[in-house]
Order: structure tokens, then C-alpha cells, then sequence
């Protein structure tokens, strides 16, 4: 069973985006989709939430959730769902215009709420859910022209 799960699931790692601030994989690809775990502000390089405010720290989070969904093959024109946690919904408005510059056309459904806070001293985290891309689709096409 373990190994039946294995191959449906992978784990997917890189060091272009912030580490995980606790044991949960930056996301994982499975049934087409790529879930990307909680992303914050985390500078890849020090590990450390970028200085510079809320602007600043939900760019570098998009391009966490970017650079994850590249590994995994995937992009963010495929992202159909995200979920954005913000300590403070008064800065609601700088976080959608960087936001926006990442979802530009067909923005995805979302979701945004306010909380106490969030690990790592973060301002802003982003759960994102995609579309695993076409590879699969170009896998299953050379198979069918070999038979």
C-alpha cells in the first residue's frame, strides 16, 4: 500500500523558495494537482521574512508559491484556488495590488482571512492549489505513439 501511495504522491522541494518552518513538504503533486503548502515571506537565501512591509513580504511569497509550482512542472496561470492568511486585514489593500500583479488574467478563486498571527513573525502566508500542467499529457501521448 505504501508504495501504491508513493507513486501517486510526490513530495516537491526547492531551494528558490523559503524552507518550511515546520515538518510539512513545500507541496506535493498528486491526482493532477500541485498543493502548495503555506508560503510567507521567507527569503530563500537566509531563511529569515524579507524586510520592506507587506508589499515586500507578499512578492517574495508569490515567488515562493512560483518557484514551487515550477518544480512541480507547473505554473501561475494554472492556479485555480489560493487561500491568503494576513495579520491585519487594514493592509488588505497593498498585499491585493501585489497580488494582482502575479494574477493578472483569469485570477484564481481565493479566499482571505485575518488571524492572530503566523509563524516566523509573517504578515501574509499563501496556500495555493494548481493544475499539475501539461507533462503528464505529453508523457501519455509519446507513450501512445510508440505502441
Amino acid at each position: 500500500m505504501a508504495e501504491r501511495r508513493s507513486a501517486r504522491i510526490q513530495v516537491v522541494k526547492t531551494e528558490k523558495a523559503g524552507p518550511p518552518v515546520g515538518p510539512y513538504s513545500q507541496g506535493i503533486k498528486a491526482g493532477g494537482f500541485v498543493f502548495v503548502a503555506g508560503e510567507k515571506g521567507l527569503d530563500p537565501a537566509t531563511g529569515k521574512i524579507v524586510p520592506g512591509g507587506i508589499e515586500a513580504e507578499t512578492r517574495r511569497t508569490l515567488e515562493n508559491v512560483k518557484a514551487i509550482l515550477e518544480a512541480a512542472g507547473s505554473t501561475m496561470d494554472l492556479v485555480v484556488s489560493t487561500f491568503v492568511f494576513m495579520t491585519d486585514l487594514v493592509e488588505f489593500p497593498r498585499m491585493n495590488a501585489v497580488y494582482a500583479e502575479y494574477f493578472k488574467a483569469n485570477p484564481p478563486g481565493r479566499t482571505t482571512v485575518e488571524v492572530k498571527s503566523l509563524p516566523a513573525g509573517a504578515h501574509v502566508e499563501i496556500t495555493a492549489y494548481a493544475l499539475a500542467g501539461p507533462q503528464r499529457r505529453a508523457r501519455a501521448a509519446g507513450r501512445r505513439q510508440r505502441r
